[in-house]
């Protein structure tokens, strides 16, 4: 039987060995979500615009919700909001088709020898690809309403790499896990809509009472939502002792994930 590794040289090796098949699958997926359609690949700029003009409304005239030290402005709630949307939607789509994405590829399991562990990043630079279009959307509105953005938006991979980190280590966990039980994908879909409303994304981390205000920091995406706003809009760098305990600790999942991934992985065919 095939001896698959676990360590963490062998996760970023693996990722490296097979750049030019992530290359041309993240491709393929890209461009054959908007297969057919009349507009095409204009449909990933468009859809953060139209979810941006819609959450903006929705919060900022319906509820007349307003960010804690901001103004009465409507586009800065809006820039304040879609800049944590950005994280969690990217998040969200990765996680949400982990426990699928095995089963969703048989034949890769049975017939053909491919690499498996390489589908969850496959994943996660679809993902990817429609975060930065709608980062861009948000510099183009923040450079049209308020002038050049602070330069601790410079910063911002030190905040995004780890969370890819910890997404990539959630995806193989999840796509093990959801060979084995079928009721995962149901399971994470629920938990993921819960955890939008439980990340300070509508709202501020200090809006919450002090006595229930550390539950939200339990919440893993709260760090890097909050350091995306602060080095986005607030233009505040972030708290380097902070972000150095965050990589490690995504490191360490995106680790741990991948060894249970590649532990797992001789009983897919015997599953699927």
């Amino acid at each position: 039987m095939q001896n698959f590794p676990a360590t963490p040289r062998e996760m970023i090796a693996s990722l490296w060995r097979h750049r030019e098949l992530i290359k041309a699958s993240t491709q393929r997926e890209v461009l054959g979500r908007y297969k057919g359609s009349v507009f095409g690949l204009l449909w990933s700029f468009f859809n953060p615009l139209f979810m941006l003009v819609v959450y903006t409304f929705v919060f900022s005239v319906v509820f007349k919700s307003r960010w804690s030290g901001g103004s009465e402005s409507k586009t800065e709630f809006a820039l304040i909001l879609f800049a944590g949307l950005i994280v969690f939607n990217l998040f969200a789509e990765c996680v949400n088709r982990a426990p699928s994405l095995i089963l969703a590829n048989p034949n890769y399991v049975k017939k053909v020898v491919f690499p498996l562990e390489i589908l969850p990043f496959v994943g996660l630079m679809s993902a990817l690809y429609h975060a930065m279009i709608s980062l861009l959307v948000w510099f183009v509105a923040y450079l049209i309403f308020f002038g050049l953005p602070p330069l601790t938006s410079l910063l911002l991979p030190l905040a995004l790499v780890p969370l890819l980190l910890f997404i990539m280590g959630i995806s193989w966990a999840l796509a093990s896990l959801g060979v084995f039980l079928r009721d995962v994908g149901q399971f994470i879909t629920v938990l993921t809509t819960v955890l939008m409303f439980l990340s300070p994304i509508f709202y501020p981390a200090s809006a919450l009472p002090a006595a229930y205000r550390h539950l939200l920091y339990l919440n893993p995406l709260t760090p890097v939502i909050e350091m995306t706003r602060d080095l986005l809009y607030w233009g505040k760098p972030p708290f380097w002792i902070d972000l150095g305990l965050y990589w490690l600790a995504t490191t360490s999942i995106a680790w741990l994930g991948f060894a249970w991934f590649q532990k797992t992985r001789k009983g897919f065919a015997d599953v699927i």
